[in-house]
Protein backbone atom coordinates (compact mmCIF):
# COMPACT_ATOMS: atom_id res chain seq x y z
CA UNK A 1 0.00 0.00 0.00
CA UNK A 2 1.38 3.68 -0.50
CA UNK A 3 1.39 6.01 2.54
CA UNK A 4 -1.67 8.36 0.97
CA UNK A 5 -1.24 10.73 4.92
CA UNK A 6 2.22 11.64 4.01
CA UNK A 7 1.58 14.46 1.25
CA UNK A 8 -1.33 16.60 3.45
CA UNK A 9 -0.28 15.25 7.37
CA UNK A 10 -2.37 14.53 10.36
CA UNK A 11 -5.27 14.87 12.77
CA UNK A 12 -3.75 14.91 16.31
CA UNK A 13 -7.56 14.86 18.08
CA UNK A 14 -6.16 14.98 21.76
CA UNK A 15 -8.66 16.29 23.49
CA UNK A 16 -11.51 17.40 20.93
CA UNK A 17 -14.16 15.67 22.35
CA UNK A 18 -13.57 17.58 25.53
CA UNK A 19 -13.25 20.99 24.34
CA UNK A 20 -13.88 22.76 28.07
CA UNK A 21 -11.07 20.39 29.03
CA UNK A 22 -9.10 21.30 26.30
CA UNK A 23 -9.06 25.24 27.51
CA UNK A 24 -7.94 24.15 30.93
CA UNK A 25 -5.27 21.98 29.70
CA UNK A 26 -4.16 24.66 27.44
CA UNK A 27 -3.29 27.23 30.43
CA UNK A 28 -2.37 24.05 32.63
CA UNK A 29 0.33 23.28 29.91
CA UNK A 30 1.02 27.04 29.28
CA UNK A 31 2.34 27.50 32.80
CA UNK A 32 4.29 23.84 32.86
CA UNK A 33 5.89 25.24 29.85
CA UNK A 34 6.54 28.18 31.37
CA UNK A 35 7.95 26.71 34.59
CA UNK A 36 9.90 24.35 32.23
CA UNK A 37 11.84 26.82 30.74
CA UNK A 38 12.59 29.16 33.59
CA UNK A 39 13.55 26.15 36.16
CA UNK A 40 16.08 24.43 33.90
CA UNK A 41 18.10 27.22 32.54
CA UNK A 42 18.70 28.55 35.69
CA UNK A 43 19.70 25.28 36.91
CA UNK A 44 21.85 25.50 33.71
CA UNK A 45 23.20 28.79 34.68
CA UNK A 46 23.64 28.05 38.26
CA UNK A 47 25.93 25.02 37.45
CA UNK A 48 28.00 27.08 34.87
CA UNK A 49 28.49 29.84 36.81
CA UNK A 50 28.74 28.76 40.47
CA UNK A 51 32.24 26.94 40.57
CA UNK A 52 31.20 24.85 43.98
CA UNK A 53 28.27 23.04 41.56
CA UNK A 54 31.15 21.88 38.89
CA UNK A 55 30.93 18.23 40.23
CA UNK A 56 29.67 14.96 38.11
CA UNK A 57 25.89 15.24 40.09
CA UNK A 58 25.73 19.08 38.63
CA UNK A 59 27.07 17.53 35.28
CA UNK A 60 24.55 15.04 35.00
CA UNK A 61 21.84 17.79 36.18
CA UNK A 62 22.42 20.49 33.40
CA UNK A 63 22.19 17.53 30.85
CA UNK A 64 19.15 16.50 32.32
CA UNK A 65 17.49 20.25 32.28
CA UNK A 66 19.31 20.62 28.72
CA UNK A 67 17.40 17.86 27.53
CA UNK A 68 14.24 18.54 29.34
CA UNK A 69 14.29 22.18 27.78
CA UNK A 70 14.69 20.13 24.58
CA UNK A 71 12.03 17.79 24.90
CA UNK A 72 9.29 20.05 25.76
CA UNK A 73 9.86 22.74 23.19
CA UNK A 74 9.89 19.80 20.17
CA UNK A 75 6.23 18.87 21.52
CA UNK A 76 4.71 22.20 23.54
CA UNK A 77 3.81 24.37 20.60
CA UNK A 78 2.12 22.44 18.46
CA UNK A 79 0.36 21.38 21.78
CA UNK A 80 -0.74 24.31 22.92
CA UNK A 81 -2.15 25.50 19.16
CA UNK A 82 -4.25 22.24 19.28
CA UNK A 83 -5.44 23.19 22.49
CA UNK A 84 -6.53 26.26 21.81
CA UNK A 85 -8.22 26.20 18.58
CA UNK A 86 -10.16 23.92 16.25
CA UNK A 87 -7.43 23.85 13.72
CA UNK A 88 -5.27 20.03 15.10
CA UNK A 89 -4.04 19.71 11.82
CA UNK A 90 0.06 18.81 12.17
CA UNK A 91 1.66 18.50 8.74
CA UNK A 92 3.87 15.25 7.93
CA UNK A 93 7.07 16.91 7.82
CA UNK A 94 6.05 18.53 11.16
CA UNK A 95 4.78 15.24 12.34
CA UNK A 96 8.26 13.45 11.40
CA UNK A 97 10.67 15.81 13.07
CA UNK A 98 8.45 15.94 16.60
CA UNK A 99 8.54 12.23 16.50
CA UNK A 100 12.10 12.08 15.54
CA UNK A 101 13.12 14.68 18.62
CA UNK A 102 10.65 13.34 21.48
CA UNK A 103 12.17 9.64 21.69
CA UNK A 104 15.73 10.60 20.63
CA UNK A 105 15.42 13.02 23.81
CA UNK A 106 12.81 10.55 25.94
CA UNK A 107 15.35 7.21 25.19
CA UNK A 108 18.32 9.59 26.17
CA UNK A 109 16.21 10.58 29.44
CA UNK A 110 16.38 7.13 30.34
CA UNK A 111 19.89 6.56 29.73
CA UNK A 112 20.26 9.70 31.77
CA UNK A 113 18.69 8.95 34.50
CA UNK A 114 20.50 5.84 34.74
CA UNK A 115 23.84 7.44 34.88
CA UNK A 116 22.49 9.36 37.72
CA UNK A 117 21.68 6.39 39.59
CA UNK A 118 25.10 4.86 38.86
CA UNK A 119 26.53 8.25 40.20
CA UNK A 120 24.20 7.98 43.18
CA UNK A 121 25.49 4.79 44.39
CA UNK A 122 29.16 4.95 43.58
CA UNK A 123 28.70 8.55 46.13
CA UNK A 124 26.70 6.23 48.70
CA UNK A 125 28.63 2.58 48.45
CA UNK A 126 31.77 3.82 47.40
CA UNK A 127 32.82 7.41 48.95
CA UNK A 128 36.06 7.19 49.61
CA UNK A 129 36.88 6.09 45.84
CA UNK A 130 34.14 8.63 44.21
CA UNK A 131 36.48 11.37 42.78
CA UNK A 132 38.45 8.43 41.37
CA UNK A 133 35.89 6.38 39.66
CA UNK A 134 33.58 9.64 38.97
CA UNK A 135 35.83 11.89 37.07
CA UNK A 136 34.95 14.21 34.53
CA UNK A 137 36.24 12.13 31.61
CA UNK A 138 33.96 9.36 32.79
CA UNK A 139 31.24 12.33 33.11
CA UNK A 140 31.51 13.36 29.90
CA UNK A 141 31.86 9.83 28.08
CA UNK A 142 28.61 8.29 29.63
CA UNK A 143 26.48 11.75 29.08
CA UNK A 144 28.05 10.76 25.23
CA UNK A 145 27.17 7.15 25.30
CA UNK A 146 23.36 8.57 26.63
CA UNK A 147 22.77 11.06 23.98
CA UNK A 148 24.08 8.68 21.50
CA UNK A 149 22.04 5.92 22.20
CA UNK A 150 19.04 8.22 22.06
CA UNK A 151 19.85 9.42 18.28
CA UNK A 152 20.53 5.42 17.31
CA UNK A 153 17.18 4.66 18.63
CA UNK A 154 15.20 6.95 17.11
CA UNK A 155 17.44 6.61 14.03
CA UNK A 156 16.30 3.00 13.77
CA UNK A 157 12.78 3.36 15.05
CA UNK A 158 11.26 6.42 13.06
CA UNK A 159 11.45 5.55 9.19
CA UNK A 160 9.96 2.55 9.86
CA UNK A 161 6.88 4.20 11.73
CA UNK A 162 6.84 6.56 9.31
CA UNK A 163 6.71 4.11 6.21
CA UNK A 164 3.33 2.41 7.61
CA UNK A 165 0.61 2.74 5.20
CA UNK A 166 -1.93 4.99 7.24
CA UNK A 167 -5.68 4.67 7.11
CA UNK A 168 -7.15 7.43 4.80
CA UNK A 169 -8.73 9.40 7.60
CA UNK A 170 -5.37 10.58 8.82
CA UNK A 171 -6.23 10.82 13.01
CA UNK A 172 -4.11 10.05 14.97
CA UNK A 173 -6.13 9.55 19.00
CA UNK A 174 -3.10 11.42 20.80
CA UNK A 175 -1.70 14.51 21.92
CA UNK A 176 1.56 14.08 20.03
CA UNK A 177 3.11 11.75 17.57
CA UNK A 178 3.83 8.98 18.93
CA UNK A 179 5.28 5.57 17.48
CA UNK A 180 2.28 3.64 19.66
CA UNK A 181 -0.34 6.08 18.18
CA UNK A 182 1.11 5.91 14.31
CA UNK A 183 0.97 2.29 14.86
CA UNK A 184 -2.72 2.28 15.69
CA UNK A 185 -3.30 4.73 12.56
CA UNK A 186 -2.12 1.98 10.04
CA UNK A 187 -4.33 0.10 7.94
CA UNK A 188 -1.58 -2.31 7.07
CA UNK A 189 0.13 -5.62 8.54
CA UNK A 190 1.95 -3.40 11.64
CA UNK A 191 3.64 -6.85 12.93
CA UNK A 192 7.08 -5.61 12.66
CA UNK A 193 6.71 -2.40 14.26
CA UNK A 194 5.02 -4.07 17.24
CA UNK A 195 7.73 -6.25 17.87
CA UNK A 196 10.53 -3.61 17.24
CA UNK A 197 8.50 -1.11 20.03
CA UNK A 198 8.32 -3.92 22.53
CA UNK A 199 11.89 -5.08 22.01
CA UNK A 200 12.99 -0.94 21.94
CA UNK A 201 10.23 -1.06 25.24
CA UNK A 202 12.74 -3.92 26.89
CA UNK A 203 16.08 -2.06 26.00
CA UNK A 204 15.01 1.33 26.54
CA UNK A 205 12.77 1.45 29.40
CA UNK A 206 13.01 -2.50 31.38
CA UNK A 207 16.74 -2.66 31.37
CA UNK A 208 17.58 0.99 32.46
CA UNK A 209 15.41 0.59 35.31
CA UNK A 210 16.24 -2.52 35.88
CA UNK A 211 19.75 -1.30 36.67
CA UNK A 212 18.28 1.57 38.58
CA UNK A 213 16.40 -0.46 40.74
CA UNK A 214 19.37 -2.68 41.41
CA UNK A 215 21.34 0.72 42.61
CA UNK A 216 18.99 1.52 44.37
CA UNK A 217 19.00 -2.07 46.28
CA UNK A 218 22.70 -1.81 46.76
CA UNK A 219 22.31 1.71 47.91
CA UNK A 220 19.65 1.00 50.92
CA UNK A 221 21.85 -1.80 52.20
CA UNK A 222 24.87 0.71 52.65
CA UNK A 223 22.68 3.02 54.20
CA UNK A 224 21.19 0.49 56.87
CA UNK A 225 24.97 -0.34 57.88
CA UNK A 226 25.42 3.62 58.70
CA UNK A 227 24.95 3.65 62.42
CA UNK A 228 24.28 7.19 63.17
CA UNK A 229 20.61 8.39 62.34
CA UNK A 230 22.27 11.81 60.90
CA UNK A 231 24.74 9.74 58.61
CA UNK A 232 21.41 7.90 57.15
CA UNK A 233 19.78 10.85 56.64
CA UNK A 234 23.03 12.56 54.64
CA UNK A 235 23.07 9.27 52.65
CA UNK A 236 19.45 9.36 51.75
CA UNK A 237 19.28 13.21 51.02
CA UNK A 238 22.52 12.51 48.65
CA UNK A 239 19.73 10.58 46.50
CA UNK A 240 15.82 11.65 47.21
CA UNK A 241 15.37 13.76 44.42
CA UNK A 242 17.02 11.43 42.05
CA UNK A 243 14.32 8.50 43.50
CA UNK A 244 11.35 10.65 43.03
CA UNK A 245 12.54 12.06 39.21
CA UNK A 246 13.07 8.94 38.40
CA UNK A 247 9.53 7.32 40.49
CA UNK A 248 7.75 10.25 38.45
CA UNK A 249 9.30 9.47 35.11
CA UNK A 250 9.18 5.74 34.35
CA UNK A 251 5.77 5.60 36.19
CA UNK A 252 4.53 7.81 33.24
CA UNK A 253 6.45 6.54 30.64
CA UNK A 254 5.51 2.74 31.52
CA UNK A 255 1.64 3.64 31.41
CA UNK A 256 2.56 4.92 27.66
CA UNK A 257 4.37 2.56 26.38
CA UNK A 258 3.49 -0.70 28.29
CA UNK A 259 -0.05 -0.23 28.31
CA UNK A 260 -2.76 -2.66 27.44
CA UNK A 261 -4.61 -2.69 24.39
CA UNK A 262 -7.87 -1.75 25.13
CA UNK A 263 -9.87 1.20 24.60
CA UNK A 264 -9.89 2.64 28.50
CA UNK A 265 -5.90 2.25 28.27
CA UNK A 266 -5.41 4.13 24.96
CA UNK A 267 -7.95 7.35 26.86
CA UNK A 268 -5.61 7.38 30.41
CA UNK A 269 -2.69 6.62 27.84
CA UNK A 270 -2.95 10.33 26.35
CA UNK A 271 -3.37 12.31 30.19
CA UNK A 272 0.17 10.52 31.61
CA UNK A 273 1.69 11.46 28.05
CA UNK A 274 0.60 14.52 28.33
CA UNK A 275 2.31 14.23 32.16
CA UNK A 276 4.81 12.69 30.65
CA UNK A 277 5.92 15.39 27.88
CA UNK A 278 4.81 18.60 30.14
CA UNK A 279 4.57 17.53 33.77
CA UNK A 280 8.18 15.70 34.43
CA UNK A 281 10.18 17.83 32.94
CA UNK A 282 8.53 21.15 34.76
CA UNK A 283 8.70 18.94 38.30
CA UNK A 284 12.49 18.15 38.07
CA UNK A 285 14.15 21.20 38.50
CA UNK A 286 11.70 22.54 41.47
CA UNK A 287 12.17 18.92 42.86
CA UNK A 288 16.51 19.38 42.61
CA UNK A 289 16.03 22.79 43.95
CA UNK A 290 13.58 22.54 46.82
CA UNK A 291 15.34 19.59 48.47
CA UNK A 292 19.12 20.68 47.53
CA UNK A 293 20.90 23.70 49.75
CA UNK A 294 23.91 24.01 47.59
CA UNK A 295 21.04 25.22 44.48
CA UNK A 296 19.79 27.21 46.81
CA UNK A 297 22.53 28.37 47.62
CA UNK A 298 23.89 29.05 44.46
CA UNK A 299 20.50 30.60 43.62
CA UNK A 300 20.63 33.07 46.95
CA UNK A 301 24.26 34.42 45.56
CA UNK A 302 23.40 34.63 41.87
CA UNK A 303 20.80 37.12 42.92
CA UNK A 304 23.68 38.97 45.55
CA UNK A 305 22.57 37.93 48.62
CA UNK A 306 24.71 36.55 51.58
CA UNK A 307 25.71 32.98 50.97
CA UNK A 308 25.72 32.64 54.62
CA UNK A 309 21.97 34.63 55.33
CA UNK A 310 19.70 31.97 56.75
CA UNK A 311 17.14 30.06 54.48
CA UNK A 312 13.58 30.44 54.41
Amino acid sequence: MVNQSSPVGFLLLGFFEYPGLERILFMVVLTSYLLTLVGNTLIILLSVLDPRLHSPMYFFLSNLSFLDLCFTTSCVPQMLVNLWGPKKTISFLGCSVQLFIFMSLGTTECILLTMMAFDCYVAVCQPLHYATIIHPRLCQQLAAVAWVMGLVQSIVQTPPTLRLPFCPHRKIDDIICEVPSLIRLSCGDTTFNEIQLAVSSVIIVVVPLSLVLVSYCAITQAVLRINSAKGRKKAFGTCSSHVMVVTIFYSSVIAVYLQPKNPYAQKRGKFFGLFYAVGTPSLNPLIYTLRNKEVKRAFRMLLGKDEDSRES
